[in-house]
């Protein structure tokens, strides 16, 4: 019983230290009168998948690669069937300005694929971690390129409150202690819950532990879609899938190679195919709405019932 008790109260943890990290570091760029772009495409993305990269490099430097690869694998599927179905039945209207099919469809698909790739030999080397790392700074590079099409949603209470150097340093380290405490007991006792159950490693992370990684992606996207900015809702979801697999991937493999059972895995790689393809559809075809909800939602059931 204890263990279920430390892991919620060190993924709760970890998700209150991830919001101040992204509440600081967007009071810095508001104070440095950094373009709400480059807000958005690192704070927002990047920051919201801060939890998914402590827990996942923590997993990677206990050699644990099973839970290193499954939080990767389960947060993706999370944030693309559960946030974004979310978001489809939530929102009375969405019609983005951006064209998400034209511009950014390729890396909605190119992720996944090379993370096939990487795998197909059954292990993530230190060089594969690399790619992926590089594939971030293309990614960015991408967006750079289009920045001028690029808003990023700004709290207004961030804009209204005086900035204070020393305050911010503070919440910004009490942010990071938060976030590594939080990682390295939800790892240790998931680990143990898995081994209590007499289920792997892999099921806790791909369940548990991506469900409560993705919690932060979850909570912006259902504010944005209060404000009227669901469109920027997609934009924030492809961004941290895009960071999911190169940083948080990429860095967990730098730290340790990972192995990779894709045959043993094979439904839930399956899983994170079809979710991406059918956004890829929804993109194409501008069906943001709640049908799209609908199939997103079925997916993620169909996930979670066949992984428990």
């Amino acid at each position: 019983m204890i263990d279920y008790v430390i892991f919620i109260v060190s993924m709760a943890a970890l998700v209150y230290g991830a919001n101040h990290i992204i509440v600081e570091s967007e009071k810095i760029a508001i104070h440095f009168d950094i373009s709400p772009f480059v807000i958005g495409a690192t704070l927002i993305a990047l920051g919201t998948s801060l939890p998914e990269m402590a827990a996942s490099v923590t997993a990677s430097f206990q050699d644990k690669a099973d839970m290193a690869v499954a939080n990767v694998v389960g947060s993706v599927i999370f944030n693309t069937s559960l946030v974004l179905g979310v978001i489809f039945l939530l929102a009375t209207k969405i019609k983005p300005n951006r064209n998400i099919f034209k511009q950014d469809s390729a890396w909605i698909i190119i992720p996944p694929v090379l993370f096939l790739l990487v795998s197909y030999d059954g292990a993530i080397s230190r060089f594969d971690g690399f790619v992926f790392i590089l594939l971030m700074l293309a990614y960015l590079l991408f967006l750079a390129k289009d920045s001028k099409v690029i808003e990023a949603e700004i709290d207004e209470e961030i804009l209204k409150e005086k900035f204070t150097w020393g305050k911010t340093i503070v919440l910004l380290i009490v942010g990071f202690i938060f976030v590594l405490a939080g990682a390295d007991f939800t790892i240790q006792s998931a680990s143990d819950i898995a081994k209590s159950l007499g289920v792997s490693q892999w099921v806790i992370a791909l369940i548990l532990i991506a469900f409560g990684t993705s919690l932060p992606e979850l909570a912006v996207s259902i504010m944005a879609v209060k404000k009227g900015d669901a469109d920027m809702a997609i934009g924030n979801i492809i961004g941290s899938n895009v960071a999911n697999f190169a940083v948080v991937l990429g860095t967990s493999a730098l730290v340790n190679p990972l192995n990779v059972d894709l045959l043993k895995n094979g439904f839930d790689i399956l899983t994170l195919f079809a979710s991406s393809i059918i956004l890829v559809y929804i993109s194409a075809t501008k069906l943001y709405n709640k049908s799209a909800g609908i199939i997103l939602l079925s997916i993620i059931v169909l996930f979670i019932a066949h992984s428990v």
